[in-house]
């Protein structure tokens, strides 16, 4: 591998991280809530003893769930602008409609079939902060992915 290609795994990792702790610091900041009780609440989504572990290691096992679905969420954005060039050439708006499916398929397919068990209810503040907020997701992940060399898989 040359010295000048970061591997398909790295972007990956780094897009996910960065994404899903950012999408934390948003979800606290729409929700008006502590980052440790946005974790805490991804985790009693995620396990149903979660929140019974205690407030620091609740939080932990949120983060963890968090980069998970967010490492998984920036794979799968990596991997289509891997094969599709278009998606490298055009990561704006590549991020944006990526941004706009993340939204989708969290609140309307994810959490309803999660123990949070339905579809959640928003404001019109709240709808539009979270899709601004998935908007930024979907560019962080295709700004990982737009350069070929970078998401060589080799």
């Amino acid at each position: 591998m040359s010295s000048n290609r970061v591997p398909w795994i790295t972007n990956v990792l780094c897009a996910g991280v960065i994404a899903g702790t950012l999408d934390i610091g948003a979800a606290a900041l729409i929700n008006l809530h502590n980052p440790v009780a946005i974790l805490q609440g991804i985790a009693s989504v995620a396990f149903k003893s979660a929140p019974l572990a205690g407030e620091t290691l609740s939080a932990v096992i949120g983060l963890f769930v968090q980069w998970g679905l967010s490492v998984l969420i920036a794979a799968i954005g990596i991997g289509f602008s891997v094969r599709v060039r278009a998606l490298r050439e055009r990561w704006v708006a590549a991020g944006l409609a990526y941004g706009v499916v993340i939204f989708g398929v969290m609140n309307y397919i994810v959490l309803p079939l999660s123990r949070f068990g339905h579809v959640p209810h928003f404001t019109p503040f709240r709808f539009l902060a979270n899709v601004i907020a998935m908007l930024g997701f979907g560019l962080i992940v295709m700004a990982f992915g737009r350069d070929r060399r970078s998401a060589d898989r080799s």
